[in-house]
């Protein structure tokens, strides 16, 4: 493994080497989904159960903007951390942090790093911190204060913000850090979990399956939603298929596979049924409601047999009954 790295945990745990205890401050605790650099102390934390929060993934594009942003929301976790001694420096550790992530299986959405103070905006810049702290909750006092108060004597910067989908939940970690002085390496570490699953709000969008056909083949049709154990659809299942139409007709002559998928949950030949049959109902949606050349469109069920988590949890359970669009 890589200097002070070991490896993740099954439950994304993000591991760097064992910390040196520190005078951590009353309360604080490591996230259970990353641990910090070794020998940094807890200086300040925050943990909200609920709270909507931006992640940028582009560049600053204006005045005190940026053009790009994931817009999450979930349980938000901040963690403040400060390294001294000077041994170690900020490009050393935002590489820690950013291998840790690829090792745990994370999607890099932004990253930069930079061994000078930055100003021009670029990913990981001190301008392009302001802006994402300035964007997001803060009003806080204590020693986080320090990220957006004054100059660094250094000015070294960088970040890397990383998402994971879990079977119960999307879960971010953006690592946000600075030289803030020759002796002083001072990390914000934020952790948001979504459960966006469970609050029921995800559904399809055009733009974003377009991608996933044009990189993976093949896109999941969040928002869909099935009587139980039946084939038929819900009325709220309605701004999803206006999506799936609105790619359809994007994507022009191309021809797709409309895949049904289901938990392991009852008999294989249950499962088969109830998957073709799920998968035929939006089939015929999409002909009989959008338009849809029938001649572009397949279904097929495969029930049990592709499952994207385990089935052993509910979280589980629940990604793997879906149906996708499945390139031709």
């Amino acid at each position: 493994m890589r200097n002070w790295i070991i490896a993740a945990t099954a439950a994304t745990g993000i591991g760097l080497a064992a910390p040196a205890m520190a005078e951590d401050a009353e309360g604080c605790e490591d996230h259970g989904a990353i641990t910090r650099y070794p020998g940094s102390e807890l200086q300040w934390c925050k943990t909200d159960n609920y709270l909507p929060y931006k992640v940028p993934v582009g560049p600053v594009t204006g005045y005190r903007a940026i053009g790009e942003w994931v817009e999450t929301e979930g349980r938000v976790t901040r963690n403040f951390y400060s390294l001294t001694g000077g041994e170690r420096t900020h490009p050393e550790i935002w590489k820690n942090y950013r291998d840790a992530l690829v090792d745990a299986g994370f999607e890099i959405l932004a990253e930069g790093m930079f061994p000078e103070r930055n100003v021009k905006g670029n990913i990981g810049g001190g301008s392009w911190l302001g802006v994402y702290y300035g964007n997001n909750p803060w009003g806080e006092a204590g020693p986080v204060n320090k990220l957006v108060t004054g100059t660094s004597s250094s000015g070294g910067t960088g970040a890397v913000f990383g998402k994971k989908e879990r079977a119960e939940d999307t879960i971010y970690v953006l690592v946000a850090l600075e030289q803030h002085s020759s002796n002083e390496v001072a990390t914000l570490i934020t952790v948001v979990e979504t459960a966006a699953a469970e609050t029921g709000l995800v559904t399809a969008n055009a733009e974003a399956m377009g991608k996933d056909i044009e990189e993976l083949g093949r896109t999941v049709l969040d928002g869909l939603f099935f009587d139980h154990d039946k084939a038929t659809l819900k009325a709220e299942s309605r701004p999803a298929l206006d999506e799936i139409a609105k790619l359809l007709e994007t994507l022009g002559e191309k021809s797709f596979y409309v895949v049904g998928h289901t938990d392991a949950t009852g008999t294989y030949a249950y499962n088969m049924k109830l998957s073709a049959d799920r998968a035929a109902t939006v089939r015929s949606a999409l002909i009989k409601d959008y338009g849809v050349d029938s001649s572009r469109l397949e279904s097929a069920g495969v029930g049990p047999l592709t499952p994207v988590f385990s089935n052993v949890s509910d979280g589980g359970r629940k990604k793997n009954r879906r149906v996708e669009l499945v390139e031709r």
